[in-house]
């Protein structure tokens, strides 16, 4: 795949993309999927000001305001990603006939969302969430809530949800306990989808995702707090989380009655738990930046525009990481857009280090007590088998490096006619996905000395291969090193799909 433009003709259908590149956040635009976002549609408030004072009648700071930024939250946030990325979005829920309610609907108008029906009630208050900073610190959030939801409003907005779930691609249901998907919207919604065509993405975002668990949708998303809530314990803080989470994984599709639940641990990423396959695992690449909002809401846009599309389901996730990457640098409640996820993408490109450069990046995370994975390969055209076994490999220690056969030695291993794609687009599709950390090019016969110089605690293989099969062995273990073997995905081959795209074959039904 091409770090830069579009695909050719005779390169995988969006169904069997694996790796993350530049062009891929327009191929999904392209595909314009109608998506409804049904829930609890807030509108945030950021203020900031200077403080030269302190209040007189308490021992509290007094903001001088400069500044008054509104955007979009909650289930709105979720629609105004969806609509940055090219998502066709129509948005149902219940909001006040008030000022917070006249900006948020005319901020998604201005986005190209569907209000139509987003109930309006003179009763209800839209719920705001104002935060006041300065000096880039948030220093307090105030919350101004409907309270209880008027019968009539949920009438109103259950007899819309026919019509709002009619003839889309996806339906996102992102419920926070506001009461506003009580009772009969929550009826009449499980009433429309439960019988749903089979090619309708359903993903629930909820607090309390049980309550849906008869819909059994096709993703859960609950945040780290929430899946504890579920199981029932305390999650360890840290990296740990995701080992606990994945532990009680069964646990969690039998809560949620979900085919797949994604669990999002903010700095530590995601871990997807399928109902049939393997799970897998996505890492941030967080921001010091502490103002940053509602990066969960853009995780699941960008989740649920790519299934909608047809990606992969670990392509999908990997791509919802880097849109959530993205938002983390953003100040306030922002949204990820086409271009510019793309543009983090192709950021990518070029970013194969030496072996020296790659030596100095080493001691410095050896300095912080963390472990070095290191694997190599060609990685011409990536798969599933690839993917899963990046994965795992990440899980062996705490820096990930990946080190690339250079053009002219894919072409010794592999033939004249590889590889499919130079080195350069080779390490920008393997350095984009999130577990991945450092890409590195070597030349030689072996990565024996490679290997030797930057010394990784592990070295990683893939394939029917035993330690004692590799050559590399005997240079990890004189320094102390360890090598593991990984999964081996035997129906999975590079060189198999290279034969299948220039036979101008789709995929099999099993691989989409």
């Amino acid at each position: 795949m091409s770090g830069g433009g579009l695909p050719g003709a005779g390169l995988p259908d969006l169904s069997e993309q694996r790796g993350l590149a530049a062009w891929l956040p327009r191929r999904l635009a392209e595909e314009r999927p109608a998506v409804t976002v049904v829930g609890d549609f807030m509108l945030d408030g950021w203020w900031s000001g200077s403080i030269d004072r302190m209040c007189r009648e308490a021992p509290a700071p007094v903001v001088d305001i400069e500044r008054r930024d509104f955007a979009p939250g909650g289930a709105a946030n979720t629609a105004m990603n969806l609509a940055a990325l090219g998502a066709r979005v129509r948005v149902a829920g219940i909001i006040g006939r008030d000022d917070a309610g006249g900006e948020l609907k005319r901020q998604l108008l201005a986005a190209g969302v569907d209000t139509g029906l987003l109930c309006e009630h003179q009763d209800m208050v839209t719920t705001t969430k104002t935060r006041i900073s300065s000096g880039g610190q948030v220093l307090l959030r105030f919350d101004d809530s409907a309270g209880q939801v008027p019968g009539d409003a949920l009438a109103a907005l259950a007899a819309a949800v026919p019509a709002a779930v009619e003839h889309q691609a996806a339906v996102v249901i992102c419920d926070y306990g506001t009461g506003v998907l009580a009772g009969p919207v929550r009826r009449r919604l499980i009433d429309c989808l439960v019988r749903r065509a089979p090619e309708m993405l359903v993903v629930v975002d909820a607090h309390d995702p049980r309550p849906w668990a008869e819909l059994e949708p096709d993703l859960a998303t609950p945040n780290a707090q929430e899946a504890a809530r579920l199981l029932e314990l305390r999650l360890p803080a840290g990296s740990e989380r995701a080992a606990v989470v994945a532990e009680h994984g069964p646990e969690l599709l039998q809560t949620t009655g979900a085919r797949a639940v994604v669990v999002t641990l903010d700095r530590d990423g995601t871990v997807l738990i399928p109902a049939a396959g393997s799970s897998h695992r996505t890492w941030a690449r967080p921001a010091t930046e502490k103002q940053a909002s509602g990066a969960g809401d853009t995780f699941v846009a960008a989740l649920t525009l790519a299934r909608a599309a047809s990606l992969p389901l670990t392509a999908s996730l990997d791509l919802a990481q880097a849109a959530a990457d993205v938002v983390v640098h953003h100040p306030g409640t922002s949204v990820c857009g086409t271009e510019e996820l793309g543009r983090y993408l192709e950021s990518f490109a070029d970013t194969a280090l030496t072996a020296d450069e790659l030596e100095r990046h080493l001691r410095a995370h050896r300095s912080d007590g963390q472990r070095v994975v290191l694997t190599n390969g060609c990685f011409d055209v990536l798969h599933r088998g690839h993917t899963r076994y990046l994965n795992q490999a990440k899980q062996l220690g705490d820096v990930l490096v990946v080190a690339l056969n250079s053009d002219d030695s894919v072409r010794k291993l592999k033939g004249p006619g590889r590889p499919i794609n130079g080195v350069a687009d080779r390490a920008a599709v393997i350095a984009a996905l999130s577990c991945v950390d450092y890409v590195t090019v070597f030349d030689t016969p072996t990565p024996i000395p490679l290997i030797e110089q930057l010394r990784p605690e592990v070295y990683a293989k893939g394939g029917d291969y035993t330690p004692e099969m590799l050559a590399e062995t005997e240079a990890v273990e004189a320094y102390g090193g360890r090598v593991s073997i990984l999964d081996y995905v035997a129906d999975r081959s590079t060189t198999a799909m290279v034969q299948r795209i220039r036979n101008g074959e789709g995929a099999s039904v099993s691989e989409a």
